[in-house]
């Protein structure tokens, strides 16, 4: 490990780097982008070396998990070549390798994907039924969504579901999807919507607080409190009639940023030291500097001076503004 780890000013070490390999994605789930999206020109986006170096200088300086993410990290051609690379450095200094992904293209890419190391992934998936899927998409692919998910467990991949409580879409269906995802073999993970970027509804109509959700999943069963982390901002507890573990990630009613390790780097190579936050420093313009590796050390002093102690996220009325112009998919999920 690197003797001169990432420390922010609050005393926090960072060790986790959630990497965006695109912006762009094959579906338009409409709590995260318009349906007419404009996606980065391809130009601006950094190349898979590029990534690479980025990745590599991280893991220096003691980051030793890494999620590649997107937009939809799999619809980035030859993206599976970046994961080969990273996996190499597991062992390394590299303790995990793994990606989230909305599993629309997993079916093709799990073999390849545990074969370079990777041993668990995300998949978004806010419902089971079809039609809800496709008015929630603006895309009717849940059979490839479902395909991908059985191939990743054929692999080997250890699959984690990744469910966005929405008020009206999905509310009724939450415990099925958790007893659905328990059945599978799969822990599930419930979060609540972000107020990030421009959308074509309001969000406060889909807002749906997760202290009462819980309540309501406390009264159909047994959940107990779980120590088990994943590294992220989930807490977790095991639900004693399915056998199987869920998470809450509750940026709105429960703010878990007081043990943030985690930085986001775009795949235009903006450092986001906070997802709720502008602040960013330019990672990109660093590699492409004649001196790319002392502007580097550079930037990521910057960042670490400059990482906010925690977001402000609010939904808190009708027609409210997000609370950043930007979408996810922009960030990186």
């Amino acid at each position: 490990m690197s003797s001169n780890p990432l420390v922010d000013r609050f005393a926090r070490r960072i060790t986790y780097l959630r990497l965006s390999v695109t912006d762009r994605c094959d579906l338009r789930c409409a709590y995260c982008m318009p349906e007419r999206m404009e996606f980065l020109p391809r130009a601006e986006v950094l190349t898979l070396e590029e990534l690479h170096r980025v990745a590599l200088a991280f893991i220096d300086r003691g980051v030793r998990k890494i999620r590649l993410t997107g937009g939809e990290p799999l619809v980035r051609r030859d993206m599976i070549e970046l994961v080969r690379a990273l996996g190499r450095q597991l062992g390394q200094g590299l303790d995990e390798l793994t990606l989230t992904t909305n599993g629309t293209r997993l079916a093709d890419f799990a073999d390849d994907l545990a074969a370079a190391g990777v041993r668990r992934i995300n998949v978004s998936l806010d419902t089971l039924d079809r039609t809800t899927f496709a008015k929630l998409a603006h895309r009717d692919m849940l059979p490839q969504v479902l395909e991908g998910i059985a191939a990743a467990r054929a692999a080997g991949l250890q699959v984690k579901i990744n469910t966005v409580a929405l008020k009206g879409v999905n509310e009724a269906e939450i415990a099925s999807l958790v007893a659905w995802a328990h059945g599978q073999g799969h822990d599930l993970t419930l979060i609540e919507v972000m107020p990030l970027g421009e959308v074509e509804g309001d969000r406060f109509d889909h807002y749906l607080p997760l202290d009462g959700v819980r309540r309501e999943l406390e009264a159909r069963w047994t959940l107990t409190p779980s120590a088990a982390r994943s590294g992220g901002p989930a807490r977790y507890v095991d639900v004693a009639e399915t056998g199987g573990q869920l998470g809450f990630i509750t940026p709105l009613t429960g703010n878990f940023c007081e043990g943030c390790n985690r930085v986001r780097v775009t795949a235009t190579g903006q450092l986001f030291m906070c997802l709720g936050g502008e602040g960013r420093v330019d990672l990109r313009a660093a590699l492409r500097s004649a001196d790319p590796d002392g502007a580097v050390a550079e930037a990521f002093a910057r960042a670490m001076g400059e990482k906010p102690e925690k977001h402000s996220f609010v939904i808190d009325r009708p027609g409210a503004a997000p609370a950043l112009a930007r979408h996810m998919s922009m960030t990186g999920g």
